[in-house]
């Protein structure tokens, strides 16, 4: 029997992004957000909400580009920091010491130590309560050439992506392989 366990916000997956963003000065801006995902094929987008009351907020309205970085398992302490701390007073790529890369394709950095980043423009913005939705479209990816498969895809095993308990407040690892998509199903019409 299932018990109630009334509206909280827990959904597994809950993925660790790393928002990037510029402020209007230029300084180059990070933060973890994990309330988003992928929400259009066509055209490539993503969502992701943040506060009004974070820098990237500002950063993201101002620039009308962000991108989503997303972490390998070495870097769980970098992603971690990149959620405590302001950006408006701190440096944070240089307090976590890694490096910014400009996006020639819209004014947000990426992170270089990262295995990928997804360069979005701004589509659309909805508010939501205490936080405010962007949906960006997806521009391009930039990827490790060491992350990648034989066929040039993402390899989820190599890229190491690890993903956040949002009730428990820890992050964790992705598993095994447990099957192909579009396949595994078929097995149930074969009964």
């Amino acid at each position: 029997m299932k018990k109630s366990l009334g509206a909280k916000t827990i959904v597994y997956p809950t993925p660790v992004f790393v928002v990037g963003t510029y402020d209007k000065e230029g300084k180059p801006n990070v933060m973890t957000a994990s309330w988003g995902g992928i929400c259009c094929s066509s055209p490539p987008c993503i969502a992701v909400s943040l506060r009004k009351a974070t820098h990237s907020y500002g950063n993201v309205v101002e620039q009308k580009a962000f991108t989503i970085n997303i972490p390998s398992e070495t870097y769980a302490r970098e992603a971690d920091y990149f959620g405590i701390v302001s950006g408006k007073n701190t440096d944070k790529f240089g307090a976590a010491g890694l490096t910014p890369v400009k996006s020639d394709l819209v004014s947000a950095p990426y992170i270089r130590e990262f295995p990928f980043a997804l360069e979005c423009r701004l589509l659309h913005t909805i508010e939501v309560g205490l936080h405010v939705q962007f949906i960006g479209e997806i521009l391009d990816i930039k990827a490790e050439e060491s992350v990648l498969n034989e066929k040039g895809s993402l390899d989820i095993e190599k890229v190491q992506p690890f993903l956040f308990a949002p009730e428990a407040r820890t992050y964790h690892r992705v598993g095994s392989v447990l099957g192909k998509a579009f396949s595994i199903g078929k097995e149930i019409e074969m009964r």
